[in-house]
This record gives C-alpha cells, sequence and structure tokens, in this order.
C-alpha cells in the first residue's frame, strides 16, 4: 500500500472540500435547469461522489466510501441547502468555486489512481480509473440534466486534459519508485494549474482534422 499524500485527517478534509464544491457546481446546474429541491440534492450528490462511487465499484471496495463515511454523504447535502437559498451568491463568487473546482479536479485524479493500484488494478486502468474519479461525477451530472457533458464539448475550457495528466505523473511516478507524498503533490499541483491555464487563457482540445464535408453539420445531426 502506498503512503497517503497527506495525513489521514488532512486527506479527509481535503477530500470534504473537493467534495462540497464539486456538489455546488451540481446544485448550480439544477437551479440552472429549474429543478426542484430534490432535484437540486441529487445533482449535487450525483456530481460530488459519483466519479469516486464508480471507482470504488470496479476496484471492488465495498461498500464505497461514500456510503461508508456519513461526512462524505451528508457534505453535498449541505451544499445543496446552500444554494436552493443562497444561489444568486453563490453565482457571483462563481470564479471562486471554479478555482476549488479544479484543486478537486488535482486532488481527486491523484488519489484516485493511487487508490485503485493499491487494489491490484495495472498502471494504465489505474490512471484510467483517477480520471474517471475526477471528471465521473461531472459526467452524470452533465447526463441526468439532459446535456452533452462538459468534457465531450470543444467549446468548453479543458478540463478532462489536465486529470489526465495528474493520472499520468502518478503512474509514472508507480512505475519508476518514485510515488512519494512530494511527487503526489506535484501531480495534484500540475493538474491544478494546467486546469487554471485552461480557464484563462480558454485552451480547448482541437476537433478532427480537416473537417471540409459536403454535408453541413446541421444534416448531420438530423436522425
Amino acid at each position: 500500500m502506498f503512503q497517503q499524500l497527506f495525513s489521514p485527517s488532512v486527506q479527509h478534509t481535503l477530500d470534504l472540500i473537493g467534495i462540497f464544491v464539486f456538489a455546488i457546481s451540481g446544485a448550480l446546474l439544477a437551479v440552472r435547469k429549474n429543478f426542484d429541491v430534490f432535484g437540486i440534492a441529487v445533482l449535487a450528490e450525483i456530481t460530488a461522489l459519483g466519479g469516486g462511487l464508480l471507482r470504488d465499484l470496479v476496484i471492488g471496495a465495498v461498500p464505497p466510501a461514500a456510503f461508508t463515511d456519513l461526512g462524505y454523504f451528508t457534505t453535498p447535502f449541505v451544499a445543496a441547502l446552500l444554494v436552493f437559498f443562497l444561489h444568486p451568491q453563490v453565482e457571483r463568487i462563481q470564479v471562486g468555486v471554479n478555482v476549488f473546482d479544479a484543486a478537486g479536479l488535482g486532488l481527486f485524479c491523484v488519489t484516485g489512481t493511487v487508490k485503485a493500484y493499491d487494489y491490484g488494478l495495472g498502471l494504465t486502468a489505474s490512471a484510467a480509473l483517477g480520471l474517471a474519479t475526477a471528471v465521473g461525477g461531472g459526467v452524470l451530472r452533465d447526463v441526468l440534466a439532459n446535456e452533452v457533458p462538459s468534457l465531450l464539448r470543444w467549446d468548453r475550457d479543458l478540463y478532462a486534459v489536465p486529470a489526465i495528466v495528474g493520472a499520468t505523473m502518478v503512474a509514472l511516478c508507480i512505475r519508476y519508485d518514485a510515488l512519494t507524498p512530494f511527487t503526489s503533490g506535484l501531480a495534484v499541483v500540475t493538474a491544478f494549474v494546467l486546469r487554471l491555464l485552461a480557464m484563462r487563457f480558454h485552451w480547448r482540445a482541437p476537433r478532427a482534422w480537416n473537417r471540409r464535408s459536403t454535408v453541413s453539420e446541421e444534416e448531420a445531426e438530423t436522425p
């Protein structure tokens, strides 16, 4: 088993912060979609816990951490209530929420990769589950809200790529027996900074090469 990035208490606190911020983003989308209070709570829970839940089910860590730690399960409800009553004020600090969201992305892609490897997965699969831990909740949120997931849209700033970089750095450190709290922290910071730069400079992934076609995009979308 690999050494935790931080002490258990600090790790738990950081997890709760990441879960809280992810839940805020889910609840805000629910408000924009005019969901009721139950819909707001569901989207907050799914966004915050979906990635970790998927990872734990795949690696066989059952019951998942989301159901064995009351703090993990109740924190999204707190975020949902906050957004339910104060969503105009929360919207005004969206930039700050995005910064914490980027930090959660960096943390979860690293801890997800390490946990998957601890449960016996190979390096590639562990990195893939690290990515799923970081972005899985957002994908489930968008699907439930009847939207194309943000990480699949070319018109959104890079989100999955920073998580892929962070998870890959961890996998390489494991491969070369260099995984320490310092190198793990470096992977977190790298993913975090890449996400911030993507938001600041609107970096986006390229679309298909040589996109010319005799069929218009509108016609192509017609079933």
